[in-house]
């Protein structure tokens, strides 16, 4: 169990952070059968801030980066980047917001937050 009590869940062999998380998944799921969305993925990573290097070409920072829970193409052709948000306080809330404002900033892309 994690720090705010979600328990993760397992759906068609697939592991979820959270119940919410996995009904997401079900509700996309049935939209793009239904041809309402397509490309749907989960779990897509962006780079936010690349590898930093010292003068020898050692890593001295690592990447930072944004792992979106789903990325979608909506029905007008409109790509989405969602992210499942139960609880909008405390340090990983805003590690999220900081990473939210990278994507904006970087590739031009508004991550949509999904409540439970």
């Amino acid at each position: 169990m994690n720090k705010y009590f979600n328990k993760k869940v397992i759906v068609d062999g697939m592991k979820f952070d959270s119940k919410a998380e996995a009904r997401r998944w079900r509700e996309l799921f049935w939209l793009q059968n239904g041809g309402v969305i397509h490309d749907l993925q989960r779990q897509v990573r962006y780079e936010l801030v690349p590898r930093q290097y010292d003068d020898d070409m050692k890593t001295i920072e690592r990447s930072l980066d944004y792992v979106a829970d789903f990325v979608y193409v909506d029905e007008n052709g409109k790509l989405v980047v969602e992210d499942v948000k139960g609880y909008k306080k405390g340090p990983a809330y805003s590690l999220f917001a900081a990473k939210r404002k990278l994507m904006l900033w970087r590739y031009g892309i508004q991550v949509k937050e999904v409540s439970r």
